[in-house]
């Protein structure tokens, strides 16, 4: 008889009633600027959720409760709370799904666990629909690929559109708008700070590195995070970059109007703002005209040009879907190194041990290169040419099953620190363990969420948030700089 191996499933524990929440932009709490109406609103986009999105209907429709999902989500393993399991995140909506669009919900509904749409279930939605990242993981687990993140998907479009809006997501959303970028960093703020940049980095190499900003005529757009422009290691990502283009002579720029990669309409499902932002680089392509857009370290923004640019502006493959190549930085990088023409110096790195987190959503809801697996390849391949010691993450820990750094889906936020700190404690348990058994010193992401989750996490379990670098960082500066250019 073969023994079985016991799932490290955590004690359930008993839901705190005030459960940690994100901010909203109301006076006292979750549901207090409810629109009026709101219950017969919420049905009402309920119903339009499913009618547009099939997939979203099937997955209501077709869970047997079998719990492969149950230890699947890193909030759940950090917290024990029930409703943090993915099966039970998905009911919430489900309940009121079979109540009002099932018949056997409207005759029978005990019998198929049908629920009134109450205020406090409305509350628990605006809790627990902020305690996913949407990072799918849950979802390559289900035998019928249940995606839990189209779920909390919609169920934050509804609560959005019934007056419960999550206040950092709608404040970063207010700041694209204004200035185009997430932190609200107006043109001139940029432009200053890419000189400084290239003071910094001429003082450290002695090599004219430039950083243009709005150069019509360049070759490559880089879209990057806006933390890329001043936030450590984000910014050191962005230098390296550019030293790559220095090295390679290829004419690139920034741009004023679209200095953001990501897009945040998409964590409350905000069509028309996701339509808005995408504009916003389609049209800083026409007015540079360039052809080629480089997607910088960002796993959301990844995932929104490989999965949503195709059908907001085109793929890019011709002049009337766009006019312009979509490429992720890695990509772009790897392919210089494929070809021989990337030089590195290996040594530079002799003190490092260096391991690789695989961002969730590069790792689960994008695409890269033609092969399968060259999302996950490329990473590791550029880390091992540019320094002399790569340890990778055990192997249950990487890839497609990689665990989420606990920040991402629009979490990243203070008030949510505790739901963060627990979040990450699957991935820190990974990242402990090669420390312990390899003497990794830092760990490289190429999503800038990642980056500034675990450097403010990582403190909480006794770690230095210094040793959390970017890929670009680590390949810039092991690039051999051209210094006639």
């Amino acid at each position: 008889m073969s023994a079985t191996r016991k799932l490290d499933i955590p004690k359930i524990r008993q839901r705190d009633e005030a459960a940690k929440k994100p901010y909203f932009r109301s006076q006292d709490d979750a549901t207090s600027q409810l629109i009026d109406d709101w219950q017969t609103v919420a049905v009402q986009k309920l119903g339009e959720e499913i009618r547009s999105n099939r997939a979203l209907r099937v997955f209501l429709d077709s869970c047997v409760k079998c719990g492969a999902c149950t230890d699947k989500c890193h909030y759940f393993l950090g917290d024990g709370d029930p409703l943090n399991m993915p099966v039970a995140r998905q009911d919430l909506i489900r309940g009121v799904y079979r109540r009002y669009h099932t018949l056997a919900g409207r005759l029978f509904p005990k019998l198929v666990g049908a629920r009134e749409f109450t205020e406090p279930l409305l509350q628990d939605w605006s809790a627990y629909y902020y305690q996913c990242s949407e990072c799918r993981r849950c979802a390559v687990f289900c035998p019928f690929g249940i995606d839990t993140a189209e779920i909390t998907m919609a169920g934050r479009s509804i609560l959005d559109a019934v007056g419960v809006k999550q206040n950092y997501i709608h404040t970063v959303l207010d700041n694209v708008e204004r200035v185009g970028n997430n932190l609200g960093m107006i043109g001139p703020a940029i432009a200053d700070t890419l000189a400084g940049l290239e003071e910094d980095v001429f003082d450290e190499t002695g090599v004219n590195v430039r950083f243009p900003l709005d150069d019509a005529g360049a070759d490559v757009l880089l879209l990057v995070p806006s933390a890329d422009f001043f936030a450590e290691p984000h910014v050191d990502g962005l230098i390296g970059c550019a030293k790559i283009f220095h090295q390679q002579g290829i004419r690139w720029t920034l741009s004023t109007t679209a200095s953001e990669a990501a897009n945040f309409a998409l964590f409350v499902g905000d069509e028309e703002k996701m339509q808005t932002i995408a504009d916003r680089v389609s049209a800083a392509v026409r007015e540079l005209g360039v052809k080629q857009v480089v997607v910088g370290e960002c796993g959301h923004a990844w995932r929104v040009a490989s999965s949503y640019w195709p059908g907001l502006i085109g793929d890019g493959t011709s002049t009337d879907a766009g006019g312009f190549d979509t490429r992720h930085i890695c990509e772009f990088t790897h392919e210089l190194f494929r070809k021989g023409a990337l030089r590195l110096d290996q040594t530079v790195h002799s003190d490092k041990v260096i391991t690789f987190h695989d961002s969730c959503n590069v790792a689960r809801g994008s695409r890269m290169g033609k092969q399968p697996r060259d999302i996950y390849r490329m990473p590791r391949e550029l880390l091992r040419a540019a320094c002399e010691n790569f340890v990778d993450m055990a192997p249950d820990t990487i890839c497609e099953y990689t665990f989420c750094c606990g920040g991402g889906g629009g979490l990243l936020t203070d008030e949510l620190m505790d739901v963060r700190v627990s979040g990450a404690s699957p991935r820190v348990n990974a990242l402990e363990a090669v420390i312990a058994n390899h003497g990794v010193t830092h760990m490289a992401a190429i999503c800038a969420i990642c980056k500034s989750q675990f450097r403010s996490v990582l403190p909480h379990y006794g770690l230095g948030m210094d040793m959390i670098v970017s890929l670009h960082q680590i390949v810039g500066d092991a690039v051999v700089l051209n210094r006639q250019m």
